[in-house]
């Protein structure tokens, strides 16, 4: 297996993953627990409505692909926490209550839902971590190589800076919520190639609530104040919702070329903001990968269809409190102008149609979208 350490261990304290009732994690059948059959409950916890993606992608493809593997006799809970903690943790307790099968957990807050992942284990109630890797004891998790995401934007932001990039460029960093585990991952990334080669002026690097973009607006209004809107080369936007601020701040400040932007998600008005140069790029994450994935490791493990579930997990990777997580990470492609069609069009994401309205006609022609 390929061991990836996601955090630095804030514990010392290891948690089973196969003991307190736990279905069986991996071993051997003579360890497992009697196995669910297809007529199991599977809930979904996603964490906000910010990113039009899990209402848009992950939800509906995770639900079809429950439905596939359990011969249409699989049922969803569904439900979005709009960003607040506390609804999230209630939400996971009725499924608790509800005595669902097995919970797909993308957490508001990775730490604060620990507790509640302790009790859906000590219920018998597998917990995947979901594109976020919560805290507790987790069965499974599935997301993008995080760091990586972030290296990929700021190389593509390099990119758009043009060959003689120096650190005579002054660069603003809006960095996603300090709740969520995966921002910070991001963020180490993108530091990982901004460093010594562009200059992040003191007042310019945010970490963002709740991934606001009203948010991330302010902050790039307050860098413009400290800055001068003519010395920004360019912006570091950890993803679409919060470039969509971004973009606001600088037109209202009177920029009318927008400095290369980078983004993450492939919103569809991201996609159109680079296809008109509002935006310079995204991140496209195989959303039809990453969530089939998730659904598979959620029926396998409450199914107990352990050589499946091995064969999906390749990976690990540490929270602070539990070590060694069975893990997929999926790869993460930039999306910028001329990549469009070979990307989100060529995956069936959108089709020409949804890009293509009458705002963005001439910018699609130009792009080789027809």
């Amino acid at each position: 297996m390929r061991r990836i350490a996601m955090f630095v261990a804030a514990s010392t304290m290891t948690l089973s993953l196969a003991g307190c009732g736990m279905l069986n994690a991996t071993g051997s059948s003579t360890t497992a627990t009697p196995t669910k059959g297809n007529d199991i409950t599977v809930g979904v916890l996603m964490p906000d409505k910010i990113n039009t993606r899990y209402t848009n992608f992950d939800y509906p493809i995770m639900k079809a692909k429950i439905a596939e593997l359990t011969n249409k006799q699989g049922q969803v809970d569904y439900q979005n926490a709009a960003s607040t903690a506390s609804t999230q943790a209630k939400q996971m307790q009725k499924m608790i209550d509800d005595k669902v099968d097995v919970i797909i957990l993308d957490s508001v807050d990775s730490h604060a839902i620990a507790g509640t992942v302790k009790k859906a284990k000590d219920a018998g109630i597998p917990v995947i971590a979901y594109d976020r890797l919560a805290e507790g004891p987790i069965a499974g998790y599935v997301s993008f190589d995080n760091e990586l995401v972030g290296e990929v934007q700021a190389r593509t932001l390099l990119e758009g800076l043009g060959s003689n990039v120096d650190t005579s460029e002054k660069v603003i960093m809006i960095n996603g919520s300090p709740t969520d585990p995966n921002a910070k991952q991001f963020k180490t990334g993108a530091l990982s190639e901004l460093t010594g080669k562009v200059t992040i002026p003191t007042g310019a690097m945010f970490d963002t609530k709740d991934w606001d973009p009203g948010i991330a607006q302010q902050e790039v209004t307050k860098a413009i104040g400290s800055i001068g809107k003519d010395n920004i080369a360019g912006v570091y936007s950890a993803n679409d919702a919060m470039a969509g601020g971004i973009v606001k701040a600088l037109k209202a400040a009177g920029v009318t070329t927008m400095p290369p932007i980078t983004g993450q998600d492939a919103d569809l008005d991201a996609i159109q903001r680079i296809l008109i140069g509002e935006q310079y790029m995204t991140v496209y994450k195989p959303y039809p990968d990453e969530a089939e994935a998730a659904a598979e490791m959620a029926v396998y493990k409450v199914q107990g269809k352990d050589i499946q579930f091995d064969a999906l997990t390749q990976d690990t990777v540490d929270s602070p409190t539990n070590k060694n997580i069975p893990s997929q990470l999926v790869q993460v492609n930039a999306v910028t102008k001329s990549k469009i069609k070979d990307t989100v069009v060529a995956d069936g994401i959108y089709k020409i149609s949804q890009i293509c309205t009458a705002a963005y006609k001439t910018a699609c022609a130009e792009a080789g979208l027809k």
